[in-house]
C-alpha cells in the first residue's frame, strides 16, 4: 500500500513539473518570439513589394479598361492599350 502512494506521489509529481517547464520555457521565449515578429511586421520582403506592385497595377488596368468601355473615343491614344498585366502573380 504504501508503494502504491509512493508510485502515485511521483506520477503527480511529474503531471505537475512537466507543466512548469511548459509555462517556464514560454515565458522564456517569448520575448525572442516578440522581437522576431516585430522585425517581421517592419520588414517588407521583395516578394511582397513586387505583389502589392502588380496588384496595384493591375487595379489601374481595369481602371482604365473601364473607362475606355464608358469611353471608347477617349482611349484611341492611349499608350497603355493592349499591355496587360498577367493574371497571376
Amino acid at each position: 500500500m504504501n508503494a502504491m502512494r509512493k508510485i502515485v506521489m511521483a506520477g503527480a509529481v511529474l503531471l505537475a513539473t512537466g507543466g512548469c517547464v511548459r509555462t517556464a520555457w514560454n515565458v522564456a521565449t517569448l520575448p525572442v518570439k516578440a522581437v522576431g515578429k516585430t522585425a517581421d511586421l517592419m520588414t517588407t520582403s521583395a516578394k511582397e513589394r513586387d505583389e502589392k506592385y502588380i496588384r496595384k497595377m493591375r487595379k489601374e488596368q481595369e481602371k482604365r479598361d473601364k473607362e475606355c468601355r464608358k469611353h471608347p473615343e477617349t482611349c484611341e491614344g492611349d499608350g497603355n492599350q493592349g499591355q496587360r498585366l498577367p493574371e497571376r502573380y
